[in-house]
């Protein structure tokens, strides 16, 4: 297991700018928190699907999703729930004339992350309807006869806003993973699994209270559901595989709940008594496994048979069945002699693999496949856009990060009743808005940039690689920021500099530190005479004070000391606290907790407890002083980063907090990297601007670690179940 040891947010990497709209504005106006996100608009995931019983190519590849938001986590609704989806359609007509075709529609349900909300979708394509025939359409953004529909009614979308994946649909009954229950521990995952009745809506969580379950599959019956759960030990900052195991329990009520697999993820049914799922075996090869379940007797670990499957020398993982075809798996690999994530079929009884979507978008990622209730058609979704530029592989993960070209990206305007709209699209990370409320001030590595909160006017202020941004409340146009480099030993050189952007034409940059240490984090009292920031000067990163203006010749007042890192500082609008971060509890262990003290050194207590291990940083107070928001991993990680593209830090999230500690609130809910928080006093009204340059879409990243192929530990013979029958080749 390796984790994160930090939880400065990747920086080199390209973000997301957000805006949460919130209600502790000034005299009842709305407020705004604006933060970072990493990676959602390079995804740009459609679902894609291709048939079983014909050689792959570009032409028999349909795109089922919309092509516009973001879709993925497809699951192929049996024959026996399609009555249930269609009577909830608004449009009957249009279904009844529409749905007697031959061959029938594709209909599906799926995650959608439209205007930055998970939602549960059902789609009906008619790619054979006379209309698309005629004129041979084949993309699912040229079907003219389409229909989709939210699953979940609008209180299960907007006031319980969360994270919904990976959906099931047994009969009438929708089951899948949702977020939005706090756990009401720090560092425990939210995520449960609950079932809806379509028909009436009625909710309810088959996952126990104190419990972490993720990627649930219903047996072909729906009587069980298996999930890969935490049990009750919680989640120790894992990044790469969970170390969950696999539970089952009946799809009804989640009772009769039993422990079938110890050391397993992504469980999926075959039968009622086989299951397959994948881990990491100790070849380090992920690998698939099948465990068999026993038709009489007491389910339990000792009870069910596990076998491996797939041989090693390739990484096979996230494992579809289909009750249709037995025979058959379908998984998502890596293999050594590409850097992409591919669908591949798995012939159970010949032990070879048969290649589907390598030969139709060789350069592309594809994730999570499924089948058809007949096996006819295999599910997955990948990138409509570009294809995904491919990394070097000789550089750290941090170089590779920076080598990458620019992406695009979007920032969206989310109120504090969940409704998200469209904001702007920019790149870069640490913002911070000027006290007219008309500029944003933020990095992006490297350099400092001002743009214009309608997202125009666009402009660099400074060169040189910077983090962290913060306005004078007084003195107009003057911006500071640490220069130097970011994630660097406490010795290396980084100093606080003030940026005078009022006049485009004469950008003035003054230094204000020159104790050549590591000096970062700056943040401004409400009168705008003195600056708090992050030191190194002994040698241990603590908090200090200096002038605003005359910077280190004015004097500097020590505020904290001890032999640990206190930093990531903002100054309360009251100015009686400034709220900070800190690992003090654990030095150096990279687990930080906020908290609270008086500028005169006073006070100190703490605002917010992490958790073992846990990382809460990047405090922000509200605009009357009363909240504050910071990012955090205080709810655990949502979903198994395997199932995803690379996060460095998959777990972060933006919250709020009462200034007494109180109602800890969880705002944004994904699988991705949110972080450096700002709260702005002001409603920023929801626009689209997109972003004028056109730049390359799609250039993500597949998981690190898949990149090191394990070294083959002892020769492997031909009971090492397949592994003298593996083809790279398709059988068609």
């Amino acid at each position: 297991m390796k984790t994160i040891t930090s939880f400065f947010f990747s920086l080199h990497s390209l973000v997301i700018l957000f805006c949460v709209t919130a209600d502790h504005g000034v005299s009842g106006e709305g407020t705004s928190i604006v933060f970072t996100t990493l990676g959602r608009l390079d995804y740009a995931f459609d679902i894609f699907t291709l048939p079983t019983d014909r050689p792959p190519t570009i032409s028999n590849e349909i795109q089922i999703t919309d092509g516009e938001s973001v879709n993925f986590n497809g699951h192929f609704p049996s024959p026996s729930s399609t009555s249930s989806l269609l009577s909830l359609l608004p449009n009957q007509t249009l279904i009844q004339t529409l749905l007697p075709t031959d061959p029938p529609p594709l209909q599906l349900i799926y995650v959608t992350e439209r205007d930055g909300v998970s939602s549960l979708y059902y789609d009906v394509v008619f790619p054979d309807s006379p209309t698309s025939r005629s004129i041979g359409r084949r993309s699912a953004l040229e079907f003219p006869d389409r229909v989709q529909f939210p699953l979940l009614g609008e209180d299960l979308i907007q006031n319980k806003i969360s994270m919904k994946d990976r959906p099931n649909l047994a009969g009438d009954y929708l089951v899948y993973i949702s977020t939005h229950e706090n756990t009401g521990k720090p560092r425990t995952s939210w995520a449960a699994v609950y079932s809806t009745e379509l028909k009436s809506g009625t909710t309810r969580r088959l996952t126990p209270y104190g419990v972490a379950d993720f990627s649930p599959s219903v047996s072909p019956s729906g009587i069980l559901t298996a999930v890969a759960s935490y049990g009750a030990k919680g989640w120790d900052g894992e990044v790469e595989e969970l170390s969950t195991d696999i539970y089952v329990f009946l799809t009804r009520d989640g009772t009769q709940r039993v422990k079938v697999v110890e050391h397993g993820g992504w469980p999926c049914w075959t039968d009622e008594s086989t299951i397959y799922f994948h881990r990491r075996g100790e070849d380090q090869w992920w690998s698939i496994y099948r465990a068999i379940l026993p038709v009489n007797g007491e389910i339990s670990v000792d009870s069910v048979v596990v076998e491996r499957i797939t041989p090693p020398g390739l990484h096979a993982f996230t494992p579809a069945t289909s009750p249709g075809n037995k025979k058959i798996i379908a998984v998502a690999t890596r293999r050594p002699d590409t850097q992409f994530r591919h669908v591949e079929l798995f012939d159970l009884d010949k032990n070879e693999f048969i290649q589907l979507t390598r030969r139709v978008s060789p350069r592309t990622h594809h994730f999570n496949p499924f089948f058809s209730t007949d096996s006819s058609r295999v599910g997955y979704h990948k990138c409509r856009g570009d294809g995904n530029a491919q990394p070097p592989t000789s550089l750290s993960s941090e170089s590779t990060a920076r080598s990458l070209p620019s992406r695009r990206t979007m920032t969206v305007s989310l109120s504090w009743t969940s409704r998200v709209s469209t904001l702007f699209r920019i790149d870069g990370s640490f913002p911070s808005v000027s006290p007219d409320n008309d500029r944003i001030a933020f990095v992006d590595f490297p350099g400092l940039y001002i743009i214009d909160l309608d997202g125009s006017n666009r402009r660099q202020v400074y060169g040189g690689n910077a983090f962290s941004t913060a306005w004078n409340p007084v003195r107009k146009g003057v911006v500071y920021t640490g220069a130097g480099p970011e994630f660097a030993p406490v010795s290396t050189e980084v100093d606080i500099i003030a940026v005078n952007v009022e006049d485009p034409e004469k950008i003035v940059v003054k230094k204000l530190t020159t104790n050549g240490k590591n000096n970062a984090f700056p943040s401004l009292s409400p009168d705008g005479n003195r600056i708090v920031f992050r030191s190194g000067q002994t040698g241990f990163k603590n908090l200090y004070i200096m002038d605003a203006v005359k910077g280190e010749e004015g004097g500097l007042h020590r505020l904290t000391e001890g032999p640990w890192t206190d930093t990531m500082c903002n100054w309360s609008p009251d100015g009686e606290w400034i709220a900070f971060a800190s690992d003090r509890e654990n030095p150096g262990s990279g687990s930080f907790e906020l908290y609270l003290i008086h500028p005169n050194g006073t006070g100190l207590r703490t605002l917010i407890e992490s958790g073992s291990g846990g990382r809460t940083n990047h405090p922000w107070f509200s605009p009357d002083g009363k909240k504050l928001a910071f990012t955090s991993d205080y709810a655990g990680i949502s979903a198994e980063p395997i199932s995803n593209p690379h996060h460095y830090q998959p777990y972060g999230e933006i919250f709020t907090v009462n200034f007494d500690g109180s109602d800890v609130r969880r705002l944004t809910h994904n699988s991705y990297e949110d972080g450096t928080p700002t709260w702005v006093p002001k409603f920023i009204r929801p626009v689209d601007v997109e972003w004028p340059v056109d730049r390359p879409r799609c250039e993500f990243e597949d998981l690190h670690w898949l990149n090191e192929m394990p070294k083959p530990s002892y020769r492997y013979g031909p009971s090492d179940l397949g592994s003298n029958k593996v083809q790279c080749g398709a059988r068609f």
